[in-house]
C-alpha cells in the first residue's frame, strides 16, 4: 500500500492525475483491498476501469458508483484533483486556510472554497471521541474563552453596551462562549455554549470527563464543582497564574491558536458556524505532535467516509445545520 505524497508539491503533481487520486483513496476507504457498496454494504464490488466506478454484485438501484459517494465528496462537480490539494493545506497549514486564499490556490470562486472548506472542516470531527478524558489522578483543565469583535476596535458607545456584564454576565458581551476541556496527555475537546451556568458545563465536563480526575479551573468556577466526583483545584488569575500543578495554560495555549485562526486567518466568523472552526483547531492540536504534515493529511483522508454536509444544511435551510455539543 502506497503512503501517498508526503510535501505539498508532491500532492501537486501526484494528484493530477485521476487514477492516482481514486487509487489513493480506495487504498484508504478500502485498507484490505474489497470495496464495499455505500448502497446496501454488500462487500466485494467490481471495479470498471473504463467508467472509473465500482459496480456491487447485488441488483438494486445506484448498483454503480464512484469513490466520492458516501463522502464528503459527494456530488461534488469538482475534481479529485482540486479536493485533495485543498485537504492537504487546511491539513498542514497551522493558522488554518481561508476561502479567499484557497479560491485563488486552486482556481474556484470564494463561494465554492468557502463550501468545500466547511465540508473538509466536517471531517475534522472527532464523533467517538476514544472514551473519556483524564482518570483517577489525571489532570485535566477546564476553561472557557470569548469569541467576538475586539472591544478597542469598537465606537465609545458600542464598547459600553456591549461590555456590560463581560466578566461575570452569560453573554460577555454578547460574544460567543467555548468550552474546552483539555488532558494533560495531550487530548482537547471543545464545545460552542450558551452561557457559563452549572447546569450547561456540568453535564459536558461529567460525558467527557472520568470520574477521579484533578480538575485545574480558574476562580469563575470555584463554586459549583464543590461536591462533585472529581479534586477540583483552583488558580486565581488575580492572583497569579500557576501555583504548583494548578494552572490551566494548556488550554490557554490552545485559545491562542484558535484565535490567531479566527482574527488574522477567516477575520470574520459567524457565531452560526464557530463551531466548524473550533472542531478545525481542535483537530491540528491533537494531531500536532505526532504526526508530519502527510501523516495528518493522510489520516484526514480516511475520515472522509459516511459524511455529509449539504449547501442548504451550511446555510441553515435545512435540518442537521445547528452545532451540538462535542
Amino acid at each position: 500500500m502506497s503512503t501517498g505524497p508526503q510535501t505539498l508539491i508532491e500532492a501537486v503533481q501526484y494528484f493530477t492525475s485521476q487514477d492516482n487520486c481514486i487509487k489513493f483513496l480506495a487504498e484508504k476507504r478500502w485498507p484490505d483491498g474489497v470495496a464495499v457498496c455505500p448502497i446496501c454494504g454488500r462487500r466485494g464490488a467490481g471495479y470498471l476501469a473504463q467508467q472509473r466506478r465500482w459496480q456491487c454484485s447485488a441488483r438494486h438501484p445506484k448498483r454503480q458508483f464512484s469513490i466520492k459517494v458516501g463522502t464528503i465528496f459527494e456530488n461534488s462537480p469538482l475534481g479529485l484533483d482540486k479536493w485533495l490539494p485543498a485537504m492537504w493545506l487546511i491539513a498542514s497549514n497551522r493558522n488554518g486556510v481561508s476561502s479567499w486564499e484557497l479560491h485563488r490556490a486552486i482556481d474556484v470562486t470564494q463561494k465554492t472554497a468557502w463550501f468545500m472548506l466547511h465540508r473538509i472542516r466536517l471531517s475534522m470531527q472527532d464523533e467517538s471521541h476514544g472514551g473519556k478524558l483524564g482518570g483517577p489522578g489525571a489532570e485535566v483543565e477546564i476553561d472557557e474563552t470569548f469569541i467576538g469583535g475586539s472591544a478597542r476596535f469598537m465606537r465609545k458607545s458600542d464598547k459600553v453596551r456591549k461590555m456590560q456584564g463581560k466578566r461575570g454576565g452569560a453573554d460577555a458581551g454578547n460574544k460567543t462562549i467555548v468550552l474546552g476541556i483539555l488532558d494533560r496527555a495531550g487530548t482537547v475537546r471543545t464545545a460552542v455554549i450558551e452561557d457559563r451556568k452549572k447546569k450547561t458545563m456540568g453535564p459536558i465536563v461529567r460525558e467527557n470527563v472520568a470520574e477521579g480526575s484533578q480538575l485545574m479551573t480558574d476562580e469563575w468556577q470555584s463554586g459549583w464543582w464543590e461536591g462533585s466526583d472529581y479534586e477540583h483545584k483552583i488558580i486565581n488569575h488575580l492572583e497569579s497564574y500557576v501555583d504548583g500543578n494548578c494552572h490551566t495554560n494548556g488550554m490557554e495555549n490552545f485559545w491562542t491558536q484558535l484565535k490567531r485562526s479566527v482574527k488574522g486567518t477567516y477575520v470574520s466568523v459567524e457565531p452560526f458556524h464557530l463551531f466548524r472552526y473550533v472542531d478545525e483547531a481542535a483537530f491540528r492540536y491533537n494531531n500536532r505532535k505526532p504526526m508530519s504534515d502527510g501523516d495528518c493529511f493522510n489520516y484526514l483522508v480516511r475520515k472522509i467516509v459516511g459524511k455529509r454536509l449539504t449547501y442548504a444544511e451550511l446555510i441553515g435551510k435545512e435540518e442537521g445545520a445547528t452545532a451540538e455539543a462535542f
